[in-house]
Formats: structure tokens, C-alpha cells, sequence
């Protein structure tokens, strides 16, 4: 190892804006970061794109029902210059009183019939419309749920850095329950 090696490198300048189509990508994790450093230090939390921040959204809302604190921690890095509110926080609260299984349900493969158990690697699917960038330095990308009929949004803004950050999610709309936890069926 060299001298250097530990420096960290200046990032790569900042692609244009992106202007909308009907593309999807698939962000793969090919595993589940147990730490606030594991998933910082996974390649979709440098942020570059919309989409690795969307899908990195999933993510740290999956730690809400076991670590509050290391969910508020990691969605706090992806909010990046404006960290969540108490409004916010108090919001992740009541949608996560009975429902820990939503975020779940962004990652392919989890569906009711399985309760929601995902697939692996973990895969989200990240969709853009011609209107995903309607308004300038900000991106509304959306998500599918395996318990919902229409996909879920998720607003994203880019900093003078270059990177995406979550500026708004609506990810934690009801959907259907688990097939365990549902006496219909």
C-alpha cells in the first residue's frame, strides 16, 4: 500500500441534468449493511444519480421497526444539507407503528403471499416518467411495491456537490397486508 492510498480522491464532475424519458433501472445490493458505516461506504451512497438515492431511501427506511435512531441517521445522510424535521420524524413514527413491513415491499421478489420477504441480491426498481424532472435541479422518481397497484414516489434534489439527495418521500402509503397477518386471505 502505498503512501497515498488512503486519500480520498475528488469526485468526478457532475453529470448533466438528466431530462426524462420512461426509462427503469434496477439498483442492486447484494447484501443488507448492518451499520451507519456499511451503508455509507456502499457504491449507491455516493449519491451520483436519482436513482441510487431513491432506491438507498428503501433502504434506510428498512431500519426503522429494528434501529430508529441508525434509520433517522441514515436518512439524515441522504437528506444531506437539510436533515429531517420533527414533523418528518414524527411522521416516520405513526407509519411505522403497525407496519413495518412497507419498505419491505420495494425490494423485488417481496410480496403479500411471503410477507413481504424479498428476493436476493436486493433489488430495487427505479422508474422515471417525462416529467421526472419537470422542474429544474430536482428529480420525482418513482418505486413499485409488490402490495401496492401504482408505483410510489420519491423527490429527490441536486446539491451544488453534484449528488442526489432525498428531499421528499412518499414511500409509507398503506398497502396491502401480509398474507400471515390478513384472516381474508
Amino acid at each position: 500500500m502505498g503512501l497515498f492510498d488512503n486519500i480520498r480522491k475528488p469526485d468526478a464532475p457532475a453529470a448533466a441534468a438528466p431530462t426524462g424519458g420512461n426509462r427503469t433501472e434496477d439498483i442492486v445490493f447484494s447484501g443488507l449493511p448492518e451499520t451507519y458505516e456499511g451503508f455509507t461506504s456502499l457504491p449507491q451512497a455516493q449519491l451520483r444519480t436519482p436513482f441510487e438515492a431513491a432506491a438507498m431511501t428503501v433502504l434506510a427506511l428498512c431500519f426503522y421497526p429494528t434501529d430508529k435512531e441508525l434509520s433517522i441517521k441514515m436518512l439524515n445522510y441522504l437528506k444531506g444539507p437539510k436533515p429531517l424535521s420533527p414533523y418528518e420524524q414524527q411522521f416516520l413514527r405513526d407509519r411505522f407503528m403497525d407496519k413495518d413491513y412497507v419498505p419491505r415491499s420495494f425490494f423485488r421478489g417481496a410480496v403479500p403471499a411471503n410477507d413481504y420477504l424479498p428476493s436476493e441480491p436486493y433489488t430495487v426498481s427505479v422508474s422515471e416518467n417525462p416529467y421526472s424532472y419537470a422542474d429544474s435541479g430536482y428529480a420525482k422518481l418513482y418505486l413499485t411495491s409488490g402490495g401496492a397497484d401504482s408505483p410510489r414516489a420519491v423527490q429527490l434534489r441536486q446539491a451544488k456537490d453534484g449528488r442526489w439527495y432525498l428531499w421528499e418521500q412518499f414511500l409509507l402509503a398503506d398497502i396491502r397486508p401480509p398474507e400471515s397477518s390478513d384472516p381474508w386471505a
